[in-house]
């Protein structure tokens, strides 16, 4: 409510007071900066996300975001990006910078064009990226009408998102334009270049890695840990999208609109199937050492129909694997450990009953007949079924669970006995040379369709439930992914416009006012990219994806 001289009531954090209408989100966070460890990029206005920029019209709750919280990483790493896109644009005129995946604690970075990549020219667009900073150059937001647009990104030559843009339904575009170079990102950006005092480019032929601090630590760059395990499975992954002919949505989105996605759907799982083999041959030909096969990655990256699918293939070369989930070895509820925030941490070590786990294994390797539990997720208990086992010598233990890569799970077992799989849904697709699709957003999606078909979990309990999840993996999951002997890629080119339909419906159900609003909301527009899958029948039955959108 605007009072009589023209101010409105604001609530930051326990503290109220009177701003003069149209008050910028910036103006305030620059008194309120003192109070955070580093640089406030955003804020919550009545549970919207707002960009500093953003003018203050009515009373508000405000709660300022920096580079500590999830969405004031991403506008951070957004708006580098574009610092990154102009800068290059100087250093490297020919060539169109191709943002490509995670990487380390970066972004893998590729140039495509006539001008050979160098060491030297990293160097170079790092300095131009400095001076960009130092200049404090806005980052200019419009609203134009979408044929412009396209109009626009022809004449700089940027046909992704001329091509991308024909499957917009919206009549008009949010562009930014930086010193220039009109660009368009989705998502949020710092005002200005300023905001960006932290960043570095690595070299790693044949692009580059961008750097910028992480949210747990972000007073400080980190320096680049090499990940060589995972930076080969992501060129794997960008070969299979070469093949497939996908490598952006609106590639994507071509082939569903030519009616291509029959042989889409039958290669993509053809490369998966193939992989799997190449996998139980790996074990097969160590089978007189391997006695325990381990199957880790996050959650909702397929680990359960990977390790069925794994079970086939081993059986096709003669072996016979038995299975165990270290699901079915949580704590009664009640007793599971709590993180920091005091919710449940299910992501810890400390959840699984890991004395009863290593005597259970060590009796199962040494023949004896066990009987396993059988945890009930609904009811958050361990049971008991009569579900008995025995393995006989050569036979291969397979153990799928998040925690199948740490050392700490079987200090019993020697590690040359342990044939070690790490398995994430790393995606290949972006939504454009400038816009990736996070890694993390694919698997949440899959865990929010999931959760509300088969563990009595709905959008927004799985969405407040998500930065407890990243937390646990950070700690427990990613630190030990290099020591995986294989990684396997569970994402499917096809799966985001699969799952469409179904995550947009439960997503929906999530009403404004709620703290899962503005990340379902996020997810929506996300999806709006996408042109559904117009059936579901053509996916195998033993697909990955099946995990999570059923049948």
């Amino acid at each position: 409510m605007v009072t009589e001289n023209n101010k409105i009531r604001v609530v930051i954090g326990d503290k109220e007071e009177l701003v003069p209408v149209k008050t910028t989100l910036m103006d305030l966070s620059r008194r309120w900066q003192p109070e955070y460890s580093s640089t406030i990029v955003a804020a919550m206005v009545n549970d919207e996300l707002r960009e500093l920029t953003w003018p203050l019209t009515e009373d508000a709750r405000i709660r300022f975001l920096d580079l500590s919280s999830d969405d004031g990483q991403r506008i951070y790493i957004r708006s580098l990006s574009f610092l990154l896109v102009r800068a290059a644009k100087d250093i490297i005129p020919e060539n169109h910078i191709s943002i490509e995946h995670s990487l380390g604690n970066g972004l893998y970075v590729e140039t495509r064009g006539s001008q050979p990549l160098t060491e030297e020219k990293v160097e170079a667009i790092q300095e131009r990226m400095w001076q960009l900073a130092k200049a404090d150059l806005p980052f200019k937001k419009d609203q134009i009408p979408l044929s412009k647009a396209q109009e626009i990104f022809r004449d700089q030559g940027q046909m992704d998102k001329v091509e991308l843009l024909k499957y917009r339904k919206k009549d008009y575009l949010n562009v930014y334009e930086l010193d220039g170079l009109y660009d368009y990102f989705f998502g949020y950006m710092v005002p200005s270049t300023a905001f960006l005092d932290k960043f570095a480019l690595h070299f790693y032929l044949p692009g580059m890695i961008l750097l910028f601090p992480n949210r747990y630590k972000p007073d400080i760059l980190p320096p680049y840990v090499d990940q060589p395990k995972l930076a080969t499975i992501f060129r794997e992954s960008e070969r299979w999208g070469d093949i497939l002919g996908v490598g952006d949505v609106a590639s994507l989105n071509n082939i569903l609109a030519s009616g291509g996605s029959s042989e889409l759907i039958w290669i993509a799982e053809a490369l998966h199937e193939k992989k799997i083999a190449q996998i139980a041959d790996t074990i097969t030909a160590n089978r007189d050492q391997v006695r325990v096969v381990l199957i880790a990655g996050p959650s909702s990256s397929g680990k359960t129909t990977f390790c069925q699918r794994l079970y086939i293939q081993l059986r096709v070369n003669g072996l016979r694997p038995v299975t165990i989930s270290l699901d079915d070895y949580f704590v009664d509820r009640e007793d599971t450990p709590r993180d920091e925030t005091g919710e449940y941490d299910f992501e810890a070590l400390e959840a699984l009953d890991l004395k009863l786990f290593n005597h259970q294994l060590v009796q199962l390797i040494q023949g004896a007949e066990v009987e396993v539990p059988v945890f009930d997720f609904n009811k958050g208990k361990r049971t008991w079924v009569g579900q008995r086992l025995q393995v006989e010598p050569g036979q291969p233990i397979i153990i799928e669970g998040i925690h199948g890569l740490n050392p700490r799970l079987m200090p019993a077992i020697p590690k040359e006995k342990q044939f070690r799989v790490y398995i994430s849904a790393l995606t290949q697709l972006n939504i454009d040379r400038h816009n990736r699709i996070p890694t993390t957003d694919t698997r949440l999606l899959r865990r929010i369709v999931r959760d509300c078909k088969y563990r009595s979990a709905g959008a927004e309990e799985t969405i407040l439930r998500w930065p407890s999840v990243r937390r646990g993996e950070e700690r427990n999951i990613f630190p030990f992914q290099e020591e995986a002997d294989i990684m396997f890629n569970s994402a499917l080119v096809y799966e985001l416009a699969a799952i469409k339909n179904q995550a947009e419906a439960v997503l929906t159900e999530i009403a404004p006012g709620s703290p899962a609003y503005p990340r379902a909301k996020m997810l929506t527009k996300f999806l709006a990219y996408f042109k559904p899958l117009d059936t579901l029948e053509e996916i195998p039955r033993n697909s990955i994806l099946r995990e999570f959108i059923g049948s």
